[in-house]
């Protein structure tokens, strides 16, 4: 479709009858997907007040998080393997089965198993979803169907406290769990009764990457283990070696006759690698905020729990707002708008490091600003990856843009932790050596989101290159 005939039809290449109800169901998922993160936050308290573990708390958003990462990475190769509906629909079902598993748990052990399985038919149920948009949508309505997949991450951060809130008020925290597995079942229906049939893409059954799989998961276990530790330099090394263990993973995986991550992942010289790099980039510049601005505004400026947590909010809106009011841009200004979003990061990054002490309202509208550059640029970097994957890499190219999103917040989450500790955060710290970390952190990511800059000009020019070929 011409990008004219495109622009004068706007939404309507997309929100079209027939393909009202594939889009529902991919929205949905991952709806379902993102709230269950926050959901669980809100209702875990309850859980160890009843079966107890307080001392495993966190392991159960860990166990959800390096599952889903695990999950995302296979979700290009089990699909060329066994086709996108087959393994949405799996995807959906794993993620019932786990939710049911946390509805009948006995002791915190079992929650934290539940996560791990909902973990993996979530990261699934996202990264098939990319798969989906390609093979579903005219790729004139990828960038307005991404930034919709995109916006349910922002509407889950009111949806999963709400619900998990409800069924925690009044002591059925289980039924939470209990309608997710319900809604997981319906959404299993609807993949197969309305997502398009796709065929493999190879015959046979693919070796099993047993040895790339522990890699990723050795990555995952340094960062996280870097996350929980308090010397710097003991955090500085666990972040080397996931990085290390990475590095070495993409070499296994490009000698591969299955991979899991597209043959150019991460090349430096077509649209696909360095795609992957900005959208890494961007995610490890976002990191910040679900993790430590809620506490600079609460031990700044007095504000409760609910009120910092939907001040950081701010951000989710703003990446919400600034995808869905440039996804119909014309060629011309998404070139412009890839550029634009890592340079907005940046310049709110510092000045929400800068006023972090000062005017509560400019503090807000700086992490408006993070998520209004993350939004602006997402859709159209997501759909340089796909469109310019190679032939044989197209489902593997489309999942890997939430492949890099997890890991992307993985390793921001980690490296967040490093900056802060190198400052000197503690809990409990006086009002200046807190502004001190509150300048320091979100400065430090700015740095990611500049280098982002830099990527984002080499995939313009990459993509320059192939318009004029």
């Amino acid at each position: 479709m011409k990008e004219g005939v495109e622009e004068r039809q706007g939404w309507g290449v997309l929100l079209r009858r027939e393909w009202l109800a594939a889009l529902a169901v991919l929205l949905g998922g991952i709806l379902l997907h993102s709230m269950n993160v926050l959901m669980l936050a809100t209702v875990l308290p309850t859980i160890v007040g009843e079966l107890g573990g307080a001392a495993l708390m966190s392991l159960p958003s860990t166990a959800f998080l390096a599952s889903s990462i695990v999950a995302a990475t296979c979700a290009g190769l089990i699909t060329a393997t066994f086709g996108a509906r087959n393994t949405y629909c799996t995807g959906a079902a794993i993620f019932s089965a786990g939710a049911v598993l946390i509805s009948l748990a006995p002791a915190m052990g079992w929650v934290i198993a539940g996560r791990f399985v909902q973990g993996f038919g979530g990261g699934l149920i996202a990264g098939v979803a990319y798969v989906l948009v390609r093979s579903t949508f005219p790729e004139a309505a990828w960038a307005r169907a991404i930034s919709l997949l995109s916006g349910m991450w922002s509407v889950s951060i009111l949806v999963g406290p709400l619900v998990g809130g409800v069924f925690a008020r009044y002591g059925h925290w289980r039924g939470a769990f209990v309608a997710v597995s319900v809604i997981a079942v319906v959404l299993t229906v609807g993949a197969f009764r309305w997502l398009p049939s796709t065929r493999p893409v190879t015959t046979g059954r693919a070796r099993f990457p047993g040895v790339r799989l522990a890699f990723i998961c050795a990555a995952i276990a340094s960062a996280s283990s870097a996350a929980v530790t308090s010397l710097p330099l003991a955090k500085a090394g666990l972040i080397a070696l996931a990085v290390a263990l990475l590095a070495a993973m993409l070499r296994l995986d490009r000698k591969a006759s299955a991979p899991l991550l597209p043959s150019d992942a991460f090349s430096l010289s077509t649209p696909t690698g360095v795609g992957m790099w900005l959208i890494l980039l961007v995610a490890v510049a976002y990191s910040p905020l679900q993790i430590f601005i809620p506490i600079f505004l609460q031990s700044l400026h007095g504000l409760d729990p609910l009120s910092a947590g939907y001040g950081v909010a701010c951000a989710s809106l703003g990446w919400t707002a600034a995808a869905l009011l440039a996804a119909g841009a014309p060629e011309v200004w998404r070139a412009r708008f890839i550029l634009i979003g890592p340079l907005t990061m940046a310049v709110s990054l510092v000045a929400a490091g800068l006023f972090a002490d000062s005017v509560l309202l400019v503090l807000y509208l700086a992490i408006f600003g993070i998520g209004v550059g993350i939004g602006v640029c997402w859709a159209f970097v997501a759909q340089r990856i796909m469109s310019g994957a190679r032939k044989g890499d197209e489902a593997i190219a489309a999942s890997s843009v939430p492949t890099m999103q997890q890991m992307g917040f993985a390793l921001g989450a980690a490296l967040s932790g490093l900056a802060a500790n190198t400052a000197g955060f503690a809990v409990g710290l006086p009002h200046e050596a807190m502004a001190h970390v509150a300048f320091v952190v979100p400065v430090c990511f700015a740095v990611s989101a500049a280098i982002g800059c830099v990527v984002a000009l080499r995939l313009n020019a990459l993509a320059a290159q192939t318009l004029s070929s």
